[in-house]
């Protein structure tokens, strides 16, 4: 299992969010789960390595001291920049034996306004990105590069493990977006490491307005994710 810290929701509060987030990630560690940190970055290579610095390896030799960078396993890539901006941040997560996940095609309803856009030489945008993470990817039967592949669009996932047949795929939009698990089936044809499913606010408010312990009714929930998805591979 794995957790999915949203890094904006941490940033928003300056130093301190900062603070919390480090413990969250210390956290998840101590209990032996994958940390994925979903900040969707993207930028010229300069920025990107800063970026990827700040995610992975921290920064050394600053007026400040060694600064040590959050240290994840993985981090969500936005890849409509082009594919020099993804490069920084690859070549850090490798250094440290961790991935990228790139935005394919995302959960968001507004995903089909660019994304779906049919090129001038064939196939969609999203095709196209899916095309540039398969040659990226290093590593059998799973790649080191993955794919952000959105769940609440289930009918494109079959196309998808056509042209990324190794790549681990993150599948957000389960639950408060409409994704359901059970419809995700393509994307574990690689075996059971071939999906992720990520549900973040099902979990967070599976307790909420019916009285029972926010605790207990989380990990229920999360359970039952779990047990869904492992049905399927």
């Amino acid at each position: 299992m794995a957790v999915k810290p949203q890094l904006a929701c941490f940033e928003r509060f300056g130093a301190p969010g900062r603070e919390a987030l480090q413990r969250t990630v210390e956290h998840a560690r101590a209990a032996d789960l994958l940390v994925i940190a979903d900040g969707k970055r993207g930028d010229i290579d300069v920025t990107a390595a800063a970026y990827a610095d700040a995610l992975f390896d921290g920064a050394a030799g600053t007026p400040f001291g060694d600064i040590e960078g959050l240290r994840v396993d993985a981090a969500t890539i936005n890849p409509y920049m082009g594919a020099d901006t993804l490069a920084p941040h690859l070549a850090a997560a490798r250094a440290r034996g961790a991935g990228i996940l790139v935005l394919v095609r995302t959960s968001n309803p507004g995903a089909s306004d660019l994304m779906d856009l049919e090129l001038a030489s064939g196939g969609t945008l999203w095709e196209r990105v899916a095309a540039l993470v398969d040659a990226l990817g290093e590593g059998d039967p799973i790649a080191d590069v993955g794919a952000v592949v959105g769940a609440t669009a289930p009918w494109h996932i079959g196309r998808m493990r056509e042209l990324m047949p190794r790549t681990p795929f993150l599948l957000p939009g389960v639950g408060a977006q409409g994704g359901d698990v059970e419809t995700l089936a393509a994307a574990f044809a690689p075996g059971p490491a071939g999906g992720l499913v990520s549900a973040s606010r099902s979990i967070a408010n599976a307790g909420a307005g019916n009285g029972s312990d926010p605790a207990a009714a989380a990990r229920a929930e999360a359970e039952r994710l779990r047990t869904a998805a492992w049905v399927l591979a």
